[in-house]
């Protein structure tokens, strides 16, 4: 990475319809940002994730769907085969952005930094890192802790209190 990032806010994504996503734009909420994948075993998380979105959003936080095709070719569809399945299957109406590498030589800006803040490459899809209010890793959990996990319960409601 060219330069060393002080936080989250210093990267920039792209909305999955496209637009440019400065992750600034999120400075002063709790962020989970999710690598998801529309045919893996773990897919059936964004019925989670939209709850927690919805249980939480009223109280500064968001989810961000960051989908990847890293691991078992699982995310093969285009930004808009992506966006039509979430919405379709699983109603999920928290931020997506726009498929990006979460791993090896193409891995995203953005994933270096959570990665090597944080022990290490992505092991499968739906790793879930918990950002605080200020833009800092706050938490990692691996693809197997469910949304409806109380450790995720417990971190997001901490982050919020602070």
């Amino acid at each position: 990475m060219a330069f060393a990032a002080s936080s989250i806010y210093d990267f920039n994504l792209k909305t999955i319809d496209g637009a440019p996503a400065p992750l600034s734009a999120y400075k002063g909420k709790v962020v989970l940002l999710v690598n998801v994948a529309s045919k893996c075993g773990y897919t059936p998380q964004y019925a989670g994730l939209e709850k927690l979105y919805e249980k939480y959003k009223d109280k500064g936080f968001v989810i961000i769907g960051i989908p990847a095709n890293n691991f078992g070719a699982q995310e093969p569809g285009t930004d808009q085969e992506i966006k039509t399945f979430c919405t379709r299957n699983y109603s999920v109406t928290f931020p997506m952005m726009s498929k990006v590498s979460v791993k090896g030589t193409d891995m995203t800006p953005l994933y270096h930094y959570l990665t090597s803040s944080t022990g290490g490459d992505i092991k499968w899809n739906f790793t879930k890192f918990l950002i605080d209010k200020n833009g800092n890793i706050a938490s990692r959990f691996e693809s197997a802790v469910t949304p409806e996990s109380a450790d995720i319960a417990h971190a997001i409601e901490q982050a919020l209190a602070r």
